[in-house]
């Protein structure tokens, strides 16, 4: 939390999760991010886009969902099942400090377990 702003804010947009602001993100963080993402998650780069004050990075997120993911697959029970999900984050910054981060990738919700 040292390297963000004083009122920072961080939207996956397309679950709408993160927080705004110091007690939101630590919240956040603490309960739902780092806390339910699978033990084995790797990123994989794919580009990564420098600008003035700007950060955009494009990434493969891989795990096995064998916990519940709440920030990114909300109500999906853990699967079993190995995901690779293609990410983009665009991220923002005031000095040297994290401002906030726009996270996107595609959400499709199946029909079926069977889709999964």
């Amino acid at each position: 939390m040292a390297t963000i702003v004083s009122e920072p804010y961080v939207n996956h947009i397309p679950t709408m999760t993160g927080g705004v602001g110091h007690n939101d993100l630590r919240q956040f963080y603490k309960h739902h991010f780092i806390a339910t993402t699978p033990s084995d998650t790797t990123i994989i780069p794919i580009s990564q886009t420098v600008g003035e004050g700007s950060l955009v990075d494009e990434v493969l997120f891989c795990f096995t969902h064998d916990i519940e993911i709440d920030w990114m697959l909300p109500g999906i029970a853990p699967t079993g099942k190995r995901v690779e999900i293609p990410l983009v984050a665009v991220i923002k910054f005031r000095g040297d400090k994290l401002f906030n981060e726009h996270i996107y990738w595609v959400q499709h919700r199946c029909s079926s377990e069977s889709e999964y």
